[in-house]
């Protein structure tokens, strides 16, 4: 709609921890006991798909049984005042749920399956579950699609070229370590307000208009939203 601002949320997993979804990796190096290699990586998946497989198994029924937090709320609220678009790290369709409707997701689907030697057959999951034997239409086996460490994010490039039209850029539940997606931040035009929420300040070169908000996602997405709204 003319005239709105344009907002973009780059969220990452510590929203989804809000909800009660593990965060990649913790604090001793492993994702539910897993070394993040055996089962987020190419290289994990020719070893043992089977492990992989489980894995992921697991993680669409914990995303399944998770609900949306204020933090996914207050991103919903902001579409009624400005054009929202979300860029997310997590896997998870926690923002879908809690209604956002322009939602990309820059490390894939959790709830999706892809062809392991097609990548582009892409298929919406009628389960919570893959198995070793389940095939794409070409005969080959399926494989979570989600973008694994050492493979390439190809929606970078569109992510990039939103976070350039920001008027107003949110950083939300992320420790900006995890790259490409970490850069898109660097993509806001310089007069833009950044607003960075988390408890945990993640490190960024100072600039103008760069505001952190050390709180949770669930307390500190839905007061800037306040604050927005209150400025139009």
């Amino acid at each position: 709609m003319a005239g709105r601002k344009k907002i973009v949320a780059l969220t990452g997993a510590g929203i989804s921890a809000e909800s009660g979804l593990a965060t990649f990796r913790g604090s001793d190096g492993l994702w539910e006991g897993h070394r993040v290699e055996d089962v987020a990586s190419p290289e994990g998946w020719a070893r043992n798909p089977e492990l992989v497989l489980d894995f992921y198994n697991q993680r669409r029924a914990a995303a399944r049984a998770a609900q949306p937090n204020s933090g996914h709320l207050a991103l919903v609220a902001l579409e009624q005042d400005f054009d929202v678009v979300i860029i997310t790290q997590n896997v998870d369709d926690l923002h879908e749920r809690a209604g956002s409707s322009n939602v990309m997701h820059l490390h894939g689907k959790l709830f999706e399956s892809r062809s392991t030697a097609y990548e582009d057959l892409v298929y919406p999951m009628t389960s919570d579950r893959i198995e070793l034997g389940d095939l794409c239409e070409k005969g080959h086996q399926l494989r979570p699609n989600i973008v694994w460490f050492g493979e390439q994010v190809p929606l970078m490039e569109v992510a990039a070229d939103e976070a350039a039209t920001a008027d107003i850029f949110l950083v939300v539940g992320t420790s900006l370590q995890v790259y490409p997606a970490a850069n898109l931040v660097h993509y806001a035009p310089t007069n833009c307000p950044i607003y960075v929420i988390d408890p945990h300040q993640p490190p960024l070169v100072h600039r103008p208009n760069l505001h952190f908000i050390t709180e949770p996602a669930s307390l500190g997405v839905p007061n800037v939203a306040v604050e927005l709204i209150r400025a139009l």
